[in-house]
């Protein structure tokens, strides 16, 4: 945004790589870093408001709520006599829009640190350098998808809509054609009269009702048929894109975050089926409307134009405020929703602590944020509604003496005033259709944007293509040349330090170390989720990042922490490797897992259904199950990473005794804490802060005495 402000655009996915963006957020070292490398000058700041107030270069970030950043761009603020200040600030939220917060609001959201009855808050100015001006490959960027490309979806059901703007014209045609029959009836018949016309036209105007009941029926169907198709094809291109992103997007990304993008779509969808095609048709009749209106009379149609043009301006001057206090109220929403989870999951710890009155009087404080805002929202919906009614009423009535007066002076008839007040009434759903159109279109251009972020990735497989897609013939050891890796980038303490390590082709390898030493981490570089910051990673003499990703997963199987199982059958779950189950393979790797005679026992034995939505499952069965699934792929490098710290001891001791007998012949790596998964390891190595303490054999590193030794000293039995 501050870039944007300065004349500036960047790639989004660009600068949240510089950002070391996870799933976690992103912290301020990040922007500070990312905002230099772009060109800025920053200055981390913690100070009291007032310095703020009086100092602070705009715009600049501010830490928000302790877990956020948002932008300040511009203030109105002024300082009484006592030192007081009062006014507003105005911020511009990535999560939401443009918000404006008085004094108290944006301390409640800014202050982060209270000592000694001095509140202070974090803010990062940032001011562009002559470096930021020069251009780049990156900047100006046009990675946006633009509302066109959504159309895209919708030319396979042309006929379709032909169908839609068929029954649209009819309509069209109808509605054109009642307010003349209407007047006839009255000028005609009643006037004349004459029964028989009168029945003539109640029967035309019957006929022409069901008619068009008749076409509502059908688009009805029709969009029922091209929305779920569209919105399945939407989704599905979506979950295609996103599957072929590389593994440290889904590693970058929380679920909801994604769930969200895939929500957008609804939003995407409905705004070109529903709502494009419903304003189109409204636009439509208050095109036609009109003519008849101007036909009719010109002063009465430039009497309704100025009226409703006046209402709408009047309903749109509230959008934005209204839009700020649905932001306001979901975010205090938001809190008090949390506060009540805490509440009653932490019931136990409350009670035992004796904080009831405590977290009663932080909810109830919530409670009262909320009240204030809806106070606030209440009276601005009554403004807007009682200008709104105001308007459109007074517009109404001085439509209605005109027409009253016209049809004194002989200017119309009876007839046609009954037509014109049907006419009019014809013309105030347009109005309000326009109103929906806008919000919808908002929605749309936000959700768009979020989605840009998806579809304007790199492919794994873009790049892919140019790899080799085989392992060396003859050397298959792995090395690790001077290895230094950080989630967050390395200005901040890496992961990893300099590795420099051999893993031999179908031995053994465990690597032991403290929790948080790089243990894990090590396994995902091993897999090719992320490329090491600095160094290499060969498979004999073949660079990783040169290799074929999905060739070189092709050849692993891995058993994480965090392993997922489906909401699928036993069989399933443990061969998802094949589209086709080999019974003597799923036996058998669940034999190796020691995890037979627990699905035996099971209901329907292989074909029970486990998962999310099916039969649930102990930790510790989890986990055998995930072996089950290494071992049933039969892959020539396995990854374990902690693959059995749920089980009991005599179950890990059998599954550890088969998965031995399994690795013979394989380049098996094995993380764990446990001495009788590691101790018979061809190597150990130990890592300690990111770094290799020691390499060798369990005897061998005993007899030293070193890190390893007062990692399992208290596991040995002396």
């Amino acid at each position: 945004m501050i870039a944007r402000f300065y004349g500036r655009n960047f790639e989004l996915g660009y600068l949240r790589e510089l950002c070391y963006a996870s799933k976690n957020g992103v912290p301020l070292l990040g922007i500070n870093d990312a905002a230099e490398y772009i060109g800025f000058r920053c200055t981390a700041v913690k100070s009291s408001f007032g310095r703020f107030a009086e100092k602070a270069i705009l715009p600049c970030i501010v830490h928000w709520r302790g877990y956020h950043f948002v932008v300040v761009y511009k203030t109105k603020l002024k300082k009484d006599k006592q030192g007081k200040w009062s006014g507003y600030i105005y911020v511009a939220n990535p999560a939401f829009d443009c918000v404006k917060y008085t004094v108290e609001e944006f301390l409640n959201g800014w202050i982060s640190d209270r000592k000694d009855g001095e509140e202070k808050g974090t803010f990062l100015l940032v001011v562009p350098t002559l470096a930021f001006f020069h251009p780049d490959a990156h900047a100006e960027s046009n990675n946006k998808v633009k509302l066109l490309y959504f159309f895209s979806y919708l030319k396979p059901y042309r006929r379709l809509f032909y169908q839609v703007f068929l029954g649209m014209a009819l309509s069209m045609l109808f509605s054109f054609i009642f307010p003349f029959l209407s007047q006839s009836v009255v000028d005609l018949g009643i006037m004349n009269s004459n029964l028989n016309f009168i029945y003539l036209v109640l029967a035309a105007q019957l006929i022409l009702s069901f008619s068009e009941l008749g076409i509502g029926f059908i688009q009805s169907w029709i969009f029922l048929h091209v929305i779920s198709r569209v919105n399945i094809a939407l989704v599905s291109d979506f979950l295609a894109k996103m599957l072929k992103l590389p593994i440290n997007f889904f590693e970058s990304k929380n679920t909801g975050d994604i769930m969200q993008r895939i929500g957008d779509h609804s939003r995407i969808q409905s705004f070109f089926t529903s709502t494009t095609l419903g304003t189109v048709f409204s636009f439509l009749n208050f095109f036609v409307f009109s003519i008849i209106l101007g036909y009719y009379n010109l002063y009465m149609l430039l009497v309704f134009i100025m009226g409703h043009a006046l209402y709408v301006g009047w309903v749109m001057l509230f959008l934005k405020i209204r839009r700020e206090l649905d932001f306001k109220h979901f975010e205090r929403s938001s809190r008090n929703q949390s506060s009540l989870i805490e509440i009653i999951t932490g019931a136990e710890e409350i009670k035992l602590y004796g904080c009831e009155q405590r977290m009663r009087n932080k909810w109830e404080g919530i409670q009262a944020d909320l009240f204030h805002l809806e106070i606030k929202g209440l009276s601005v919906s009554q403004i807007q509604s009682t200008g709104a009614f105001f308007l459109s009423n007074v517009t109404n009535i001085i439509l209605s003496v005109f027409s009253a007066y016209l049809v004194i002076n002989g200017n119309i008839t009876l007839g046609m005033m009954m037509s014109l007040s049907y006419i009019i009434g014809q013309l105030k759903g347009p109005v309000s259709s326009f109103i929906g159109f806008v919000h919808s279109y908002q929605d749309a251009k936000m959700s768009l944007e979020r989605l840009g972020e998806v579809h304007f990735q790199q492919d794994e497989d873009q790049t892919d293509e140019l790899r080799i897609p085989e392992l060396p013939k003859v050397n298959r050891n792995i090395f690790l040349k001077n290895v230094t890796f950080g989630y967050l980038g390395e200005k901040i303490a890496p992961v990893l330090k300099n590795i420099s390590i051999s893993i031999p082709h179908n031995k053994i390898t465990a690597i032991v170390g403290e929790s948080g030493s790089g243990k894990t981490t090590l396994i995902k570089l091993l897999l090719g989720y992320y490329e090491p910051q600095y160094g290499d990673i060969f498979i004999g003499d073949t660079n990783l990042k040169n290799l074929n990703a999905k060739y070189w997963r092709s050849k692993c199987a891995a058993v994480m922490q965090d392993g997922s199982l489906f909401s699928a059958t036993v069989a399933e779950n443990i061969a998802i490797s094949d589209a086709r189950i080999d019974k003597d393979k799923l036996y058998c790797a669940a034999n190796s897992a020691n995890i037979h005679e627990f699905i035996e026992q099971m209901p329907s034995a292989y074909n029970t259904k486990i998962g999310p939505e099916g039969c649930g499952v102990s930790q510790g069965q989890r986990q055998r199950l995930l072996i089950a699934r290494a071992i049933y792929k039969a892959p020539e490098f396995i990854f374990f990473d902690e693959a059995t710290n749920a089980l009991d001891a005599n179950n890990e001791r059998k599954v550890i005794e088969n998965m031995y007998h399994f690795f013979s012949g394989r380049t098996s790596v094995i993380v764990a804490h446990r001495l009788s998964t590691v101790k018979y390891a061809d190597q150990i190595i130990v890592l300690k802060s990111g770094e290799v303490a020691e390499i060798g054999t369990h005897q061998k590193l005993l007899a030293s005495k070193g890190v390893y030794y007062n990692l399992v000293k208290n596991q040995l039995e002396l």
